[in-house]
């Protein structure tokens, strides 16, 4: 037998929430049943007036009560005189196939990648030990695969392999970024599984080494010195890898995606690196899309490792947004589906898609509201803002802030003001990016986001 689920809403959404629930029923698998308590719209409900409107009987054989998102009060009172757990359940009815788990499409799970991130910290030799530890940790917390030591050219670092081995000794695996051979051999020795890079400069004594290097042309232009460095690794029957070198924007973008290309043709069997720091941290953009579109260059090419690193401050997440890329992208080009309502997390600025009442449903809530609890709506390119005092409705919320206050009928105690201006605050900030805006919700930022408790849920707890 299937468990039986109540839906309390308003007269006006009851129509929709019977279809909604009928179909979501049939899908996840329980008997809806649904019951308007008397009230217009349901973002007017609250748990007194439940306690009141819903009859013992109505929730006779109901294993759980849905009440909307916006219902006001304590719903544990609810539970003690029904003796049925009470739930709220999402603020839009049609949001509920996702809050059962019966979205539009089934969630993808993104575990899988073959690309390899070696995050730089840059200028090691400058930094403490204590530094270095926190941010390896910070990358491989991101998604790093190996860290990257940062040399500092025309300088030999004395420490390279006391430092390699802390790293190792943490779990690190581990790289070093230099031409200088007492640097190198120091930290090959202690356990550097990578050294970048090697070229027709360094080539002789690097071949001697039992390690694997990064090739690279001697200029950024060009296969054919790449060539010469490939031919005498191979016949020193070394382990490597090529990179042709990506160059920023405006000093031969286009030309270096062409010799990953050239490369790949030319080295069909060969493994390569390609150090996407040289877009991201030299491009003022924010750096996630610049990450995504290089993520589904290296996946399509072949490309299976990265250098990336976090130094200026637009690019301060890359290693994250480049993890995140890289699954993206290995699930698009596995099942040949487009990277597109699958995962929100890389949707930092915008949302996947925005939700509204509608001016003829904000009219008739303000219509209906006999409480002084105020309620904003972000809609059709303005912040509205209603209570039982008025509807007010505009783009700047200081303005705002005067009128409603102006007609308030008791003046605003100064926690409900500070209240205020944080919801007009998050308003604005939606209205201005077009992101979907709800009251005592945060507002989502892809990965970064970071989940506040309401207002209703703090004095919950503080009382």
């Amino acid at each position: 037998m299937q468990p039986q689920f109540l839906f309390l809403t308003g007269k006006l959404a009851q129509p929709s929430l019977t279809k909604v629930v009928t179909q979501l029923g049939e899908s996840v698998g329980f008997e809806p049943q649904v019951v308007e308590v008397g009230v217009s719209v349901a973002a007017l409900m609250h748990a007194d007036l439940v306690a009141r409107r819903l009859a013992s009987s109505e929730t006779n054989g109901v294993e759980k009560v849905f009440v909307p998102g916006w219902c006001q009060g304590d719903l544990s009172s609810l539970t003690e005189k029904f003796g049925v757990p009470f739930e709220r359940g999402p603020k839009d009815l049609f949001d509920l196939p996702e809050y059962f788990g019966k979205g539009s499409r089934p969630p993808v799970v993104l575990d899988e990648y073959d690309i390899e991130i070696l995050a730089e910290i840059n200028h090691a030799p400058r930094m403490s030990d204590r530094e270095i530890l926190t941010m390896a940790s910070h990358f491989r917390d991101s998604g790093a695969n190996l860290i990257d030591l940062g040399c500092v050219p025309g300088e030999c670092w004395g420490r390279s392999a006391e430092v390699t081995r802390l790293l190792k000794q943490d779990g690190f695996r581990v790289s070093i970024d230099s031409f200088d051979r007492a640097e190198v051999e120091a930290a090959v020795a202690a356990g550097a599984e990578l050294v970048l890079s090697c070229n027709r400069s360094n080539v002789e004594w690097a071949a001697q080494l039992d390690v694997e290097f990064v090739a690279i042309p001697d200029a950024p232009f060009g296969l054919e010195s790449l060539a010469e460095t490939v031919d005498v690794l191979k016949s020193a029957g070394r382990r490597f890898r090529i990179d042709p070198i990506v160059e920023p924007i405006g000093f031969g973008f286009a030309a270096s995606l062409a010799r990953y290309f050239e490369a790949r043709r030319r080295w069909p069997d060969l493994e390569i690196m390609m150090g996407i720091g040289n877009l991201t941290e030299l491009t003022e953009v924010d750096s996630v899309g610049v990450n995504f579109l290089l993520a589904a260059i290296c996946q399509e090419l072949g490309v299976r490792s990265v250098l990336t690193t976090e130094v200026i401050n637009w690019a301060r997440s890359a290693v994250k947004e480049f993890d995140l890329a890289r699954r993206h992208v290995f699930h698009s080009i596995k099942h040949r589906a487009l990277p597109k309502h699958v995962d929100a997390s890389l949707l930092l600025l915008r949302d996947p898609k925005l939700r509204e009442m509608g001016a003829d449903a904000l009219q008739q809530l303000a219509a209906q509201i006999r409480d002084p609890n105020y309620r904003i709506f972000v809609e059709q390119q303005e912040i509205h803002v209603m209570n039982r005092d008025g509807y007010w409705h505009g783009r700047d919320p200081f303005v705002l802030f005067d009128q409603f206050s102006a007609a308030a009928s008791e003046p605003l105690a100064a926690s409900h003001a500070f209240y205020l201006g944080h919801e007009l605050s998050k308003a604005a900030t939606a209205l201005l990016l077009g992101k979907q805006f709800t009251q005592d919700e945060t507002l989502r930022w892809g990965f970064l986001t970071t989940d506040e408790a309401s207002a209703i849920e703090r004095r919950r707890h503080v009382h």
